[in-house]
């Protein structure tokens, strides 16, 4: 399956209790590192998160913001303590009959007196129920997000895979020619020198010469990789790593490939290979 990291997902629930989203952002990041941003009254679920994301994601940098908007009702009222307001308003009394200079006390000296107003207390538990749903329903979407982004992908290995397969096929078959020029130019420089030509020796320096230009196992094993990759893009499995892993080894028999060239259409074929690789590369980089 190929799934790319870069996604977001985003997803509201309301209820009595107020409006709840929730927003998931992922780049891509060699593991899986999650971040949250909750509520605090949902901390105690961020555990709870973590062990979702895994059971869904294999690799990337995860950001998830969370925010609860209460509704208006939930939003309004305070409690206020009659009994110590009161106490409070007749202690007051109290001391200014004593005192030569009384001061007033207002409304608002009183509700600053701690304990004499609070904000009720809220039940969060059917808002962190939802939450618990509703991050489930974002990661679902975003799973489905990174999928759909990592298909947009397939065609341009597919396309490329194609095109490595016939420069390799082109160097497999230039290669007869390409040592027959070589014995004919052997020759032609023995000729030049006033050398005798000998059998044997031009059988030597042709051996020497198929050594050092010998890429048929370059060749082999870069048809190996290529098969091998377009197996993993059919693989349910994250696949990114092992993907990252094969353009390496792509890239160095492509590197070995160039270093044995005796020709320039060797050559070329070489560069092209390099250049297919590094595409699908920076690519692989972003696939879970």
């Amino acid at each position: 399956m190929i799934r790319s990291m870069t996604a977001f997902s985003r997803k509201d629930t309301q209820g009595d209790w107020g409006t709840l989203t929730c927003e998931i952002r992922t780049v891509n990041h060699r593991y899986l590192e999650p971040s949250f941003r909750l509520p605090e009254a949902f901390r105690e679920l961020e555990n709870q998160f973590r062990e979702e994301l895994r059971g869904q994601l294999k690799r990337g940098k995860v950001d998830v913001s969370m925010r609860l908007q209460p509704a208006d009702k939930a939003s309004q009222g305070f409690e206020i303590n009659d009994d110590m307001a009161k106490a409070l308003n007749e202690a007051a009394n109290h001391v200014n009959r004593i005192l030569d200079n009384p001061a007033h006390i207002s409304a608002l000296d009183i509700l600053r007196w701690p304990g004499v107003m609070s904000v009720p207390e809220q039940d969060y538990g059917p808002a962190r129920d939802a939450a618990s749903g509703l991050f489930k329903d974002t990661v679902r979407d975003l799973v489905t997000v990174r999928e759909r982004e990592g298909e947009r992908l397939r065609p341009l290995f597919e396309d490329r895979l194609m095109t490595m397969t016939r420069r390799v096929t082109e160097v497999r078959g230039l290669m007869p020619e390409l040592l027959a020029a070589q014995e004919q130019s052997l020759r032609d420089r023995f000729e030049k020198a006033g050398v005798e030509i000998e059998p044997e020796r031009v059988a030597q320096e042709m051996v020497m010469l198929a050594q050092k230009s010998d890429v048929a196992e370059e060749l082999e094993r870069l048809d190996a990789h290529v098969s091998e990759v377009a197996d993993t893009l059919k693989s349910e499995e994250a696949i990114g790593r092992r993907l990252d892993f094969l353009m390496q080894e792509l890239n160095r028999e492509a590197n070995t490939l160039s270093s044995k060239s005796i020709d320039a259409r060797v050559t070329r074929a070489a560069v092209d290979l390099k250049v297919l690789i590094e595409q699908m590369r920076e690519q692989v980089q972003n696939l879970e």
